[in-house]
């Protein structure tokens, strides 16, 4: 290590930028949960845990908006479609 550092042309904030449309956040999450999600991400044979997380996020906004109408008439049409695919 040096014994002094030269900052005077260092830049403030992250080292990687964020991609545009991402906000980095800092979420404490179960240890369980990270687990799982850690598990998850080696079964399918690697990735990043926080993909699925934003996956998990936005599938469950998805149902908030969707009318239970037609959240019925999916949910139908998918077991039937398992049930005659049999």
């Amino acid at each position: 290590m040096k014994k002094e550092y030269d900052f005077s042309r260092a830049k403030r904030g992250p080292v990687v930028p964020v991609p545009p449309g991402k906000t980095p956040i800092t979420v404490p999450l179960d240890n369980d949960v990270l687990e799982w999600l850690r598990a998850q991400v080696h079964e399918m044979g690697g990735g990043d845990y926080r993909t699925l997380i934003n996956a998990a996020l936005r599938e469950h906004m998805q149902q908030q908006k969707e009318p239970l109408e037609e959240m019925l008439r999916r949910v139908i049409r998918e077991e039937m479609r398992t049930q005659f695919a049999s």
